[in-house]
């Protein structure tokens, strides 16, 4: 592999991290509240990217009722995000209260909260089929896509855009978590979620405030997504999520540093193997690397194991 061959798998790599450590960062802040894996978070990127399709086409005027303004393809990229985040916020905080939350206040537990996350990622992508059919959808082109040629290696505008959105909503997460009240309270259900409400928080709140926080972080990387690839399908969601899960794990699920480097670690893995070897041995090569790692940490790079008392 020629210097100029590295640095392309380089930029590619990049992007592909920054597409698993934005979903990675949405599994890894409900697990460090709840200690629950959100099985059906994947599926929450996939209704995003639609969400996301619907009101794209709709700002830009592709059905009979339509905004009486023409806007220009950037501010329609620029409503078509924030819009999209909040609704698909909205479809997790739904899912936190009709799935979760009668289960958590039963004192289930985490096996059936699992098998019911599970379901709820089914139950998106077969009524995402049932309502919508199972035709693919193309994305429309709402950034004017630039190609930049520096030394021989090519990238475009959105892989910067899908790059510097990953390091933005990490910087983001870091200090809401760290240097906020109510990150304060997310460490604190985290660490003691019995003793929590004896201080006056309301773990309730909090536990919504996470959800809102993931969804809309994987609605971010569902645009994202399409715009960077702009075929929309029902089970986008499946492989890339569970790729994403497997990203927390290795980083250390429940630390926000975990999660943005593992992504990056599994993209670059992927990447670089796919480089050297046929595309059809990535993965099988990827999660061969990655299993060996966790059998030698199996807590992943900045875990540390939880004592439990019995």
């Amino acid at each position: 592999m020629d210097i100029q061959s590295f640095f392309q798998n380089l930029i590619n790599a990049m992007q592909w991290g920054s597409f698993y450590a934005l979903i990675a960062l949405g599994y890894t802040l409900v697990y460090g509240v709840l200690l629950l894996i959100n099985f059906a978070h994947g599926d929450i990127f996939m209704v995003g990217a639609y969400i996301g399709f619907f009101v794209a086409t709709f700002l830009l005027g592709s059905y009979a009722f339509h905004l009486p303004m023409i806007l220009s393809p950037n501010v329609v990229f620029v409503l078509t995000l924030l819009i999209t985040m909040i609704l698909t916020a909205g479809v997790g905080v739904t899912l936190e209260r009709v799935a979760y939350r009668p289960l958590r206040r039963r004192g289930a537990g985490r096996l059936y909260i699992v098998i019911t996350a599970l379901m709820a990622g089914l139950i998106l992508e077969n009524g995402n089929l049932a309502l919508l059919g199972a035709s693919r959808r193309a994305f429309p082109d709402l950034i004017e896509k630039v190609v930049y040629t520096i030394g021989g290696v090519t990238f475009t505008n959105v892989k910067i855009i899908v790059i510097l959105a990953a390091l933005g909503v990490f910087f983001l997460l870091e200090t809401i978590v760290r240097k906020t009240k109510i990150g304060m309270a997310m460490r604190a259900i985290s660490y003691d979620r019995v003793a929590v409400p004896l201080m006056g928080i309301p773990i309730d709140t909090v536990i919504v405030f996470t959800f809102i926080l993931g969804s809309s972080m994987a609605a971010l990387a569902g645009v994202l997504f399409v715009s960077a690839y702009p075929v929309l399908e029902p089970y986008m969601g499946a492989m890339i999520g569970w790729k994403a899960f497997i990203a927390a794990v290795v980083g250390g699920i429940g630390e926000i540093r975990g999660a943005f480097i593992g992504g990056f670690v599994l993209g670059f893995i992927e990447i670089f193997v796919a480089a050297v070897f046929p595309s059809t041995f990535r993965d099988l090569i990827a999660f061969g690397i990655l299993l060996l790692f966790l059998s030698i940490k199996p807590t992943g790079i900045f875990g540390v194991a939880r004592a439990q008392k019995i």
